[in-house]
């Protein structure tokens, strides 16, 4: 399993549009085969900063993901939306443990 996760900054004023278009690349992502988890989160404390969570089935499932329509128009739309600081690391996760 592959699990992804990390951060970006939308200015405050890109929030309502940004929300938007998050919501459509996680839709068109959870449809995707091999996807088991995606999630965009919005952090209570500081305004614009999202939290990135997703866990896919393998390498190959993600992989295929990055060269969906939807992501591609996702990276034109994070940019115009003025997208900064982002941070997103894959983790390749062999076993798990109930906490």
């Amino acid at each position: 399993m592959i699990v992804v996760v990390g951060s970006f900054r939308l200015p405050p004023e890109g929030l309502d549009a940004g929300r938007g278009a998050m919501a459509r690349v996680v839709n068109a992502s959870r449809a995707e085969p091999g996807c088991l988890a995606y999630a965009y989160a919005e952090d209570m404390q500081e305004r614009g900063l999202v939290r990135v969570n997703e866990s896919w089935e393998s390498r190959a499932a993600l992989s295929a993901h990055f060269e969906t329509p939807h992501m591609k128009q996702w990276r034109r739309e994070r940019n115009d939306l003025g997208m900064s600081e982002r941070r997103v690391i894959a983790y390749e996760v062999s076993g798990e443990e109930a906490l």
